[in-house]
């Protein structure tokens, strides 16, 4: 059930990025106007997500995730409506709001039904449906643009997200907190100090979310600016750019991410750090393929590395919660979910806004190459991110997770 709700959480958000060409050439948008619109969801995104995550520890999570999904799904259909640019930006705003509840209260409540022995494959499961929907919403978006109008599709994806929703609201269970790991549930909630206490006590998890920030801010660039990037700089039409834009990256992410938990549990069974361990892996070599996708020419070779960078990414991602949650106690694991996607998206927030801004002012010749160098610079961001992880794994890991284990045990 989260599957299908998390699927329209990444098909609306994504929607507008395979029809931002045809917004260019309606109503005269440049890259950096483009690029303001991307990041205000990111922005609004970012920002909410401390509050979302505190309210997640508190309340139940059904409620905030299926109430977010009705909420984002109405804002999704009023971005039908639009026809200025602080109109987009506005709606884009409202989007991020909504979809910010989603992950804190979500992830908590995957923690509680799957212990740290089946975390990755539950997460990575949940995970190839943030694939999906990228794939659809890109590609339908542009599909729709191009013989129904650009507004069409934002009406399907709101329309079908609402329904959803409904559907939904007498099946979603919602699980007693910590029975993962089989702990009393009848403590209050934890106050504020506490909670950050929990999530900052260890250099593992601050490194964590340090490196998501990186990594966000390059899958970021990559979500919203891809199918802009084929279209003018590879001469794909419209909607061939939407799902080429979304397909070879992220289905190969869909393929790898399942093999990516797998080899995170029982990497993590013999060693402490060992769900970092799949991840920098995956970093470390997806690096030289993001700097492929920028700088090449050919379009064989492009799509070649969008795949094998798409293979690589799935082996991140598998992780990014999983990881986390062993060093965070169960009691402030929504807040912790909702402090990593602040911090990851202010990044991709970021990362976002400066492309355009970029490809428009550059140095290079003309915005493609100004876009072509920047997607390139991401490879440095992996590398570094990679980096990160191998020195926590080696300096911090096993105290850290070792420490939270004995915690959530007393």
């Amino acid at each position: 059930m989260l599957w299908f709700v998390c699927f329209f959480n990444y098909a609306d958000r994504q929607a507008l990025s395979g029809v931002a060409p045809k917004l260019k050439e309606e109503f005269g948008f440049t890259n950096d106007d483009i690029g303001m619109i991307g990041s205000a969801f990111m922005w609004v995104y970012a920002g909410a997500a401390p509050l979302a995550g505190f309210i997640g520890d508190r309340i139940r999570r059904k409620d905030l995730i299926l109430g977010g999904c009705l909420f984002w799904s109405l804002i999704t259909v009023m971005t039908g409506w639009c026809g200025k640019l602080w109109q987009f930006v506005s709606v884009r705003a409202l989007e991020g709001f909504g979809e910010t509840f989603y992950f804190p209260a979500s992830m908590s409540l995957v923690s509680d039904y799957h212990t740290p022995a089946t975390r990755s494959r539950a997460m990575s499961f949940h995970q190839s449906s943030v694939y999906a929907g990228t794939i659809l919403g890109s590609w339908l978006g542009a599909w729709f643009a191009v013989r129904l109008g650009w507004r069409s599709g934002f009406y399907f994806f709101g329309g079908a997200g609402v329904v959803v929703a409904f559907a939904l609201f007498c099946f979603l269970r919602e699980p007693r907190r910590g029975r993962a790991e089989a702990l009393a549930t009848s403590e209050p909630s934890p106050r504020v100090g506490v909670v950050l206490r929990d999530i900052f006590r260890t250099p593992t998890g601050v490194a964590l979310m340090a490196v998501f920030a990186g990594a966000n801010a390059v899958a970021a660039v990559f979500l919203f600016w891809t199918p802009t990037f084929l279209k003018e700089k590879f001469h794909f039409e419209l909607s061939s750019a939407g799902l080429s834009g979304a397909v070879y990256i992220h289905l190969a992410s869909a393929f790898s991410v399942p093999l990516a938990g797998v080899v995170a549990d029982r990497l993590a069974r013999r060693l402490a750090g060992g769900r970092m361990l799949a991840q920098a892996g995956g970093l470390l070599v997806g690096a030289g393929f993001i700097a492929a996708v920028g700088l090449t020419e050919s379009v064989r070779t492009l799509i070649f590395a969008m795949i094998c960078f798409g293979l690589c990414k799935g082996f991140y991602d598998a992780g990014i919660f999983a990881s986390l949650y062993d060093v965070v106690h169960p009691r402030s694991r929504a807040s912790a979910a909702g402090i990593m996607n602040t911090v990851g998206w202010v990044g991709g927030a970021a990362a976002t806004k400066l492309a355009g801004w970029y490809a428009d002012h550059g140095p290079r010749e003309n915005p493609v190459a100004n876009m072509s160098h920047f997607i390139a610079f991401g490879g440095l961001i992996y590398l570094l991110a990679a980096a990160v992880i191998f020195v926590i794994v080696i300096c911090f890991a096993k105290r850290d997770v070792l420490g939270q284990r004995d915690r959530t045990i007393r």
